[in-house]
């Protein structure tokens, strides 16, 4: 017994009492009391507010922009940051170091220093704007405009988290699939993909999540025209600058709501494939 209570004296890790309290305090202050704050003043701004609201033309384009965009900037960015991964992990190669450390510049770099420069990339005379258009491409101040600069932000979130699973990766097993006579795709789809699988998943929610919130680096390339390229964190703003409070609380909320569901539904996605993948 007193071995035990000397044992518990001399850790440096704190009680679970303690420990759980004071986690919970941090997550309470930091998240939960803003969002209850934020749902409360949502419901406060009675029904025919939020029905005003969130029947507008506006907000649904709004919302079927930033969402949409949002799903389809996560896709590409989980088939593009698998492939980038797998190349920094895989091969060799001069400047491999450096595109290395240029994956992590959209974490760095101001998002609206960010938006600015694809602007000017992308407009009709940039110097990749000018050659799509020319092919009939136009991105900058459009929807399209909205998806680069979602991808551009994105991007690190899966290559972050697929590298480190994929150099913990056993290459003995593909080659011994190759020895046993198995073709490149089938050892890609039944030895490669599954151990990978959660952690572009992952990669992918973590990209989607920063995608449904970005502003900075969107509205210098969007447009910004109301029901074509308007995202909701613009329409949020410019309803604050209306003084519109109600307004902008109530699509808020229903951010937040909705982002909560997708998020959720995906994770439970992930523990479910998890447990197939166990089994």
């Amino acid at each position: 017994m007193t071995t035990g209570v000397a044992a518990r004296a001399r850790t440096i890790i704190p009680g679970f009492g303690l420990a759980l309290g004071v986690t919970l305090t941090y997550l309470g202050l930091i998240i939960l009391i803003p969002l209850a704050v934020l749902l409360v003043k949502g419901a406060d701004a009675g029904a025919a507010k939020i029905w005003a609201e969130l029947s507008s033309t506006r907000t649904l384009a709004a919302f079927r922009l930033s969402f949409g965009m949002a799903f389809v900037a996560a896709l590409c960015n989980a088939i593009f940051g698998f492939l980038l991964a797998w190349v920094l992990v895989r091969y060799q190669f001069a400047g491999r170091r450096l595109i290395d450390a240029m994956i992590d510049l959209p974490f760095a770099l101001p998002t609206a220093v960010a938006g600015i420069s694809l602007a000017q990339l992308y407009t009709v005379h940039g110097w990749l704007g000018a050659p799509l258009a020319q092919a009939g491409i136009t991105v900058a101040f459009t929807p399209l405009g909205v998806l680069v600069a979602l991808v551009f932000v994105g991007l690190p979130f899966v290559v972050r988290t697929v590298q480190p699973v994929l150099e913990e990766l056993d290459r003995e097993v593909e080659e011994a699939a190759a020895l046993l006579g198995a073709p490149r795709w089938h050892i890609l789809r039944r030895v490669v993909i599954p151990p990978l699988l959660p952690a572009v998943m992952t990669g992918g929610t973590l990209a989607f999540a920063r995608a449904i919130g970005e502003y900075g680096s969107v509205i210098f390339i969007a447009g910004n025209l109301p029901g074509y390229s308007e995202i909701v964190p613009l329409l949020i703003v410019i309803k604050l600058e209306q003084f519109d409070y109600q307004g902008a609380t109530v699509i808020a909320s229903t951010m937040l709501i909705a982002s909560f569901i997708l998020l959720l539904a995906i994770n439970l996605l992930q523990a479910q494939m998890r447990r197939w993948q166990g089994g």
